[in-house]
C-alpha cells in the first residue's frame, strides 16, 4: 500500500453523515407561505434556523463559530 492511500479511513454511513456536524452549516432558499427564506441546515441535513436574508443567514452561522459551505 502506497503513502497516499494509508491516510483514507472507511467511514461507516452513519460516521460519514455526522462529519462536520459540529463545526459545518450550508444555507438553503426556500419558498414558505409563499414567500423566499434561507434556512440554515447541519452537515447533517437538519434545518437549525429559517432566515428572511442569505446574508443574515451566513452571518448567523459564523457568529455561532460555525464555518459556512457552499453546496453546488
Amino acid at each position: 500500500m502506497d503513502t497516499a492511500s494509508k491516510r483514507f479511513i472507511a467511514l461507516a454511513p452513519q460516521d460519514f453523515a455526522t462529519l462536520g456536524i459540529d463545526r459545518l452549516a450550508y444555507v438553503k432558499r426556500i419558498a414558505c407561505d409563499g414567500e423566499l427564506r434561507f434556512e440554515i441546515h447541519a452537515a447533517d441535513g437538519d434545518a437549525i434556523a429559517s432566515l428572511e436574508s442569505q446574508d443574515i443567514a451566513v452571518a448567523t452561522i459564523l457568529e455561532n463559530g460555525l464555518v459556512p459551505v457552499s453546496l453546488h
